[in-house]
């Protein structure tokens, strides 16, 4: 059938599908290029200087990064390559911007603990259109510490208290009508799971139709967020920003509605709105709250579900972890009635499971690294960093590192009954940007946890290791399909 597309057709088919080739004729000089330069892989740097490449104006090596990506070894593998050929430290021009990939726990505390006053947060210009200027992750310092401020109710302990209720309650629906069906992909039921959660918290959707609806565009804006950032039909990040205004339309039909008087409801979204009488500094603009609800959801949707997956395949893969996390849980059930839902005070009492979600979240490193741009010229263990590069803190190379963390590619949560040492555990950030979400991360994964290993069994039916193309964050491709049982009375 492709033998019949015209040579027009057969060009958009490959830029549908690569998402990064404009005209095939460009593409292949720039791998001639490329293929060139190999003989001279290791680039002696000046003193102070880091070896790298940084390869033609604005493309750089981005048609490389693009290409791991696009790959089911994951975009990773961009830097674990470059690695290999320059050391530790290494510089690269991505979409027209130098960047840095600082390896270590000192780089790691001169960086957090600076944001603001010598870097700031860094991030591809798709990234910053997907979820809008207003959004937490784009703004600038002077807007970031308010909108954390106002942002911080959800995520309070007394809201992360009904939240872990309400949660259980819905995960014990969905796993008791998945315990007849027995097999389903983890990733597609995390995905819906942590989606309709977060949409019921932050603004009490509940109607299946049009919580699809939503989903299918933050999808869209998910997948456009490392993407070209050309307005081509057709390309994710076409695709994207299309969805992203469906989203705000959306969402601007709520406030008006709950502004009107027509809807009220006890969620994030009324608590914003009720602020609409206060100084400028004590509320958030209906653009900030838009941009906003974007970000939690997409961000907290695709990290945790990715997490959530990572922890069923971590622990299939290690069967001593696993009935020790079971004989936790099933103590804990046993000490409460039956039936009765989780609290806070249970999670707290999960000594084993919150050093599962520690492990989980060291080796799946679903944020691989902290994007920040230098401020001003500046010097990190001897390494000159020039005003207006990215300094990248890589957080999959600290946390793989076996000085760091003995036998750093083996699931082993009783590694945390130890100090770690400072900036070497860093998958939420640290320091003014620490993730907003973390509390509510750990909170989903110890329920989902919890349930899951002290209600059943499962196998994991595929063993492939290869990772989905074209994602931001580290998933199986097979999404970790697995078969689950019951556990039988006595365990």
């Amino acid at each position: 059938m492709m033998l019949n597309l015209s040579k027009e057709e057969l060009l958009l088919q490959a830029w549908n599908y690569y998402d990064i080739i404009i005209v095939a004729v460009f593409s292949i000089g720039i791998t001639l290029f490329v293929s060139k330069s190999l003989k001279r892989r290791v680039v002696i740097a000046e003193k102070g200087g880091i070896p790298g490449r940084l390869g033609l104006p604005f493309l750089g090596e981005t048609f490389s990064f693009l290409s791991a990506t696009n790959s089911t070894r994951g975009c990773y593998d961009f830097v674990r390559l470059r690695r290999q050929w320059y050391g530790k430290w290494f510089k690269t021009r991505l979409f027209g911007k130098i960047h840095v990939f600082v390896p270590t726990t000192v780089g790691a505390k001169t960086i957090f603990s600076n944001d603001f006053v010598q870097f700031n947060k860094g991030y591809v210009k798709s990234m910053a259109d997907a979820v809008g200027e207003k959004s937490l992750l784009c703004v600038p310092h002077e807007s970031h510490k308010r909108i954390r401020r106002l942002l911080a109710d959800p995520f309070s302990m007394n809201s992360l208290s009904m939240f872990v209720k309400k949660f259980d309650k819905m995960l014990c629906e969905r796993l008791d009508k998945l315990a007849a069906r027995k097999s389903f992909v983890v990733l597609d039921f995390s995905m819906r799971l942590t989606f309709d959660a977060m949409c019921n918290m932050l603004m009490s959707i509940t109607e299946l139709s049009l919580l699809r609806d939503i989903e299918r565009d933050c999808t869209s804006v998910s997948n456009a967020m490392l993407s070209f950032p050309f307005m081509i039909p057709g390309t994710r990040y076409y695709k994207g920003i299309k969805a992203r205004k469906r989203l705000m339309k959306t969402f601007g039909e709520m406030i008006m509605r709950r502004r009107s008087g027509r809807e009220s409801h006890e969620d994030f979204l009324q608590s914003m709105l009720q602020r609409d009488s206060y100084p400028p500094n004590e509320k958030l603009s209906d653009t900030e709250i838009m941009d906003n609800l974007l970000t939690l959801i997409v961000a907290g949707q695709t990290t945790t579900a990715a997490a959530l997956m990572w922890s069923v395949k971590f622990l299939d893969d290690n069967r001593e972890a696993q009935d020790r996390l079971r004989e936790e849980q099933l103590s804990i059930s046993r000490n409460k009635p039956e039936g009765a839902l989780l609290t806070l005070e249970d999670l707290n009492s999960m000594s084993y499971g919150s050093k599962v979600v520690k492990e989980t979240l060291r080796m799946s490193n679903v944020l691989l690294w902290f994007p920040r741009i230098a401020l001003n010229d500046c010097t990190i263990e001897g390494i000159e960093i020039k005003k207006g590069w990215h300094a990248n803190i890589d957080a999959t190379c600290i946390h793989y590192d076996p000085d760091l963390f003995k036998h750093p590619m083996h699931f082993n949560p009783a590694r945390f009954d130890e100090m770690q040492k400072p900036y070497s555990y860093i998958p939420f950030g640290s320091g003014p940007r620490t993730c907003l979400g973390m509390n509510m991360a750990k909170v989903t994964m110890l329920i989902f946890l919890h349930r899951l290993t002290s209600g059943y069994t499962w196998k994991v039916d595929d063993p492939d290791t290869c990772l989905e193309k074209k994602a931001h964050i580290p998933r199986l491709r097979s999404g970790c399909p697995i078969t689950l049982e019951p556990l039988k009375s006595g365990n």
